[in-house]
């Protein structure tokens, strides 16, 4: 258990603090300097925070921290302490920059349409700069993390857009428009395909399923034109009961095609199953390590 969990050094600690910077900004603009004129609610705590802001004029980064502290005590057991301890240093940098940088840049006054895909675009960018270091931000953040523990098969934008959904509705509410809701929507979706882009797309690729009776051949010809190692499975037909060597390849998109043209040129009764794989770890691909 040792060697698993790397010692939190000072190097760290400055790459942490450049994209927590990096990503408040990126974040802060989104919900700042585009959601709120708009008249929505975005996001998160947040969101939450912008409603409070439109009904009684509160700062949104103080209101931010002050909503954070019942969710931290509730998803501390369950996240941990040092994922805790870094989330907390993150929500601090948003707060601050949320209160004292963004009302120094130009707010958007113009469509709102055009506002809540900015939103989503902006905040799905600070986030994810942010989930790739480990970290969080805080609020529902915490709530999405925890409830990913528990769902890991869950992506973490499908479990945003979830919770999002309901501070969404929220600010439809209290600004008494529908158009509140829709736009809030939209610019959730946007933060979502975003996160979930970028997080899992940059290691995405496809898992090859083979069926041939030429296995060796195949995984020879396939390593000979890609470079990718093979995996043999056992297999047995249902209806011949004839049994089949399964050739696993993970791969990238761009190889889907030369070791299509490999098999077939092998064995042109193979059976060749393609699929999306979110991630591939290992060698070859994206180191496997524990944050």
């Amino acid at each position: 258990m040792t060697g698993i969990r790397q010692k939190y050094t000072v190097k760290d600690l400055g790459i942490d603090l450049l994209c927590d910077i990096a990503g408040a900004f990126l974040f802060n603009i989104g919900i700042y300097n585009f959601a709120v004129n708009a008249e929505f609610a975005p996001v998160g705590v947040s969101g939450i925070a912008l409603i409070l802001r439109y009904l009684f004029g509160l700062p949104m980064g103080i209101v931010s921290i002050l909503l954070n502290i019942p969710i931290l005590l509730v998803s501390y057991k369950l996240l941990g302490r040092r994922f805790l301890l870094r989330s907390m240093k993150s929500m601090v940098i948003f707060a601050l920059v949320l209160d004292y940088v963004m009302p120094i840049i130009p707010v958007y006054d113009g469509n709102p349409f055009y506002a809540s895909i900015c939103t989503g675009i902006f905040s799905g960018l600070g986030l994810t700069i942010v989930y790739l270091r480990g970290g969080s931000t805080g609020g529902t953040d915490f709530l999405v993390m925890a409830i990913r523990k528990l769902f890991p098969h869950l992506t973490i934008g499908q479990i945003s857009l979830v919770v999002d959904a309901v501070v969404i509705t929220a600010g439809g509410f209290v600004f008494r428009n529908l158009d509140a809701v829709i736009l809030g929507m939209i610019s959730s979706i946007v933060t979502t395909m975003v996160i979930d882009k970028i997080m899992y797309g940059l290691g995405a690729g496809k898992l090859m399923l083979i069926v041939t009776s030429c296995e060796a051949a195949v995984a020879a010809a396939i390593e000979e034109a890609t470079g990718r190692g093979c995996t043999f499975l056992e297999g047995q037909g249902s209806y011949s009961l004839d049994e089949k060597k399964v050739v696993m390849c993970a791969c990238n998109n761009s190889q889907v095609i030369p070791i299509r043209r490999e098999v077939h040129e092998i064995d042109k009764g193979a059976f060749i199953i393609i699929t999306d794989s979110n991630e591939v770890f290992g060698e070859g691909f994206k180191p496997i390590e524990i944050i």
